[in-house]
Parts: C-alpha cells; sequence; structure tokens
C-alpha cells in the first residue's frame, strides 16, 4: 500500500486494514496483483479508441465524436466501516471511466423520480419526450424502465449512431462481438435484454429533457456537492450532441465513452458516489436518493438477472465467482471497475485492470478480509 500520509483526505478517516478486519499482508498481495495486470490499452486513449472502433464499426458509424485524454497509471482505493483502509496510486488523477458512467444515469433517473419529474418508473418515455423519437410502432411502448434495464429494443439514429450498431453486441471477459452491427430482428420493449450505447444515450437525451438542463448540472447540484466531491470531475458530450430547451443551447452527454466523451473522474470521487450507494443513498442526515430506489438499482432485470438499473450485478455468482451474490458493480472499459457491497460493508475502486483478471483481483481482496 502506497504512503498516503501526506495526501489531502478531507471528509475521509484513514485507518489500518487490521482496524477494519482486513489483511494487511493480503492487500499488498492484491494491489501487487493489480500493478501487475495492467491493462494493455493504449495510453493515448484517443489512439487505441479509434483503432478499436474502426476494428468494430464500419464507417462511417465508427467516429470518435466526443474528446478523450490519456489514461494513467493502475490505482485504486478500499474502504470498509466507512474508513479508507488502502489506497495506491494516484487517487486524484481525473480519468476517462468510459461505461461506468451508465450508473451515474440511473442515480440520476431516481433523481428524475424523487423530484416527481417522472411520475413512474413504468410510464411510457413517450408520455415525456420533446422529440419523435418514441411515436414509431416499435417504440411507442418503451418505458422508463425498460431503458434503463437495457431492455428497450429502442430502435433508430441518435448523433449520427444508428441503434443496429449495437445489435447482437455482448459485453465481459469472453464474449463474442463477430456479429456486432448486423442485422437482428427486433423483440417486444421489456422481453429482450442487449447493451446497446446508443439506446442509452436515447436514456440520457430523455433525462436532459425532462430536467430541462445538462444532466452534467444535475450531478452536480444533486449529488456531488452535497457528497462533498471534489469538482474536478468532467462529464463530456459529443460534438454533434446538443439540443435547444426554451432557447438555450444544451448539451447532451452520453452514458459512457465509446465515442469519447462520457464521464471523466478521479477514484476519490467514484469512492464517494459509490458511499452514497452503500449508505442507501443518505449522507449524513440529507436523502440524496430514495431508498427504494437504491434498492432496484441493485434488483435483478427479467431480461438479464445480472443487471439492474444501469448497474452490474452478481446473481448466482456468474458475473464473478470470487465475488459474494451481493456484490454489485459499476463497469468500464479499460477496465474500470467500482465494487459495492453492503453485506461486507466495502467499497473497491480499481482503474486500468485487465478485464480477465478483474475476478482474480476480487479473489485476492477477498482473502483480506477477516
Amino acid at each position: 500500500m502506497d504512503d498516503q500520509s501526506g495526501a489531502n483526505w478531507t471528509g475521509w478517516t484513514l485507518d489500518e486494514p487490521a482496524a477494519v478486519d482486513m489483511d494487511p499482508a493480503r492487500i499488498e498481495a492484491a494491489i501487487a496483483y493489480h500493478r501487475t495486470e495492467e491493462t494493455t490499452a493504449d495510453r493515448d486513449l484517443a489512439k487505441g479508441l479509434a483503432s478499436v472502433l474502426q476494428a468494430r464499426e464500419p464507417a462511417p458509424w465508427n467516429e470518435v465524436l466526443g474528446p478523450t485524454k490519456p489514461r494513467g497509471d493502475p490505482n485504486g482505493l478500499m474502504i470498509r466501516h466507512g474508513r479508507v483502509c488502502a489506497a495506491w496510486g494516484d487517487t486524484e488523477r481525473v480519468d476517462m471511466t468510459f461505461s461506468a458512467t451508465k450508473s451515474y444515469l440511473g442515480v440520476l433517473a431516481g433523481v428524475a423520480v424523487a423530484k416527481g419529474l417522472i411520475r413512474d418508473v413504468d410510464d411510457p418515455a413517450r408520455d415525456y419526450a420533446l422529440d419523435d423519437g418514441f411515436e414509431s410502432e416499435q417504440n411507442r411502448g418503451i418505458t422508463w424502465r425498460h431503458l434503463l434495464q437495457q431492455s428497450s429494443e429502442w430502435e433508430g439514429t441518435l448523433w449520427g449512431k444508428p441503434d443496429l450498431v449495437d445489435r447482437n453486441r455482448q459485453a465481459g471477459t469472453g464474449s463474442d462481438n463477430s456479429r456486432k452491427g448486423t442485422h437482428r430482428d427486433l423483440q417486444a420493449p421489456g422481453s429482450y435484454y442487449e447493451y446497446n450505447d446508443v439506446r442509452v444515450n436515447r436514456l440520457a437525451l430523455s433525462l436532459t429533457q425532462v430536467f430541462g438542463r445538462s444532466l452534467a448540472d444535475v450531478l452536480r447540484d444533486e449529488v456531488m456537492v452535497p457528497i462533498g466531491a471534489s469538482n474536478h470531475w468532467e462529464w463530456h458530450g459529443y460534438r454533434n450532441s446538443w439540443i435547444d430547451l426554451d432557447g438555450e443551447r444544451v448539451p447532451v452527454v452520453p452514458g459512457g465513452g465509446h465515442w469519447g466523451g462520457g464521464l471523466w473522474i478521479a477514484s476519490r470521487d467514484h469512492a464517494r458516489f459509490a458511499s452514497l450507494i452503500l449508505q442507501r443513498g443518505r449522507w449524513g442526515d440529507r436523502e440524496i436518493l430514495p431508498v427504494d430506489w437504491v434498492d432496484a438499482l441493485a434488483a435483478p432485470s427479467p431480461s438479464n438477472p445480472n443487471y439492474g438499473y444501469l448497474w452490474w450485478l452478481n446473481t448466482d455468482r456468474t458475473l464473478f465467482p470470487s465475488a459474494p451474490e451481493t456484490s454489485f458493480f459499476a463497469l468500464g472499459a479499460g477496465r474500470n471497475v467500482v465494487w459495492i457491497d453492503r453485506a461486507l460493508d466495502l467499497i473497491v475502486v480499481a482503474r486500468w485492470i485487465k478485464q480477465e483478471s478483474t475476478d482474480g483481483f476480487i479473489g485476492r481482496v477477498m482473502e483480506s478480509l477477516g
């Protein structure tokens, strides 16, 4: 574990691993494994992302639309019983976090419900739309729940990307994406799970319309400022993802960095965000997110038992066999990991580890628990 004594840990309690029933030597082993298993992703993410898209998507669908930035070194931290018991690398470095951004969208949808901006998660999204994106026969029955569970089967083109680009896409270790971007007959909304960034971006657009302002502003005011996060994180849209709201030009941010942009954030702010979820939506005396919504984030979807409201679950320990079934995750390419387990009272953030080594890291953390 790195020496963190000189770092600025305002608002955090630092403690030795033994004080929270964790074995220091085994924590060191987990950290050493993380560093050994650093992702092979190009440090120049602009170059790396362009290369990946060119290999997996046909032109012009493979165009990078948002900004990128070079990635940093492996880093992370562990929090147990509300105390930081391990930290390594530069946990204050702001980096792209790719699809871990999606889990933030799930939380913002809950804010919209709490404010009455969305009356019921089973309402048709069409009832709230300021455009014709839900007018077709395929899309008319899509609800907010479908969008949050990635089972909407929304059909259309957004910011120059058709939903077809991510049809037949698979996510996770060992995924077969040989048929990604090829035709598949669409199913009824709610009946079929598919990891599809265009559809997630449709949710982001719909939430922007509901709030009437940028989701980056909503996240800052409703979540990040109240929990004491830094002001260094950024949420970038695409160069063409702008809409007019009451005469004002407003950016629409995406739910990841698939085509650039997305949430850029430091591990410490990820950890604060995760602490809010671990505490079931409360920060001190303030309820930021309703308890029932936090529980819904981690409730298995009918079409995918390992997926909730844009959070990954570990039902039957099929996602990460080394983690308990009570664990759930925000995950992004690279790989970026935010791991929460209420039963263990544990939060772990790990940045830039190989996807195929994530379970090995989790297993080593589990071995450190008393």
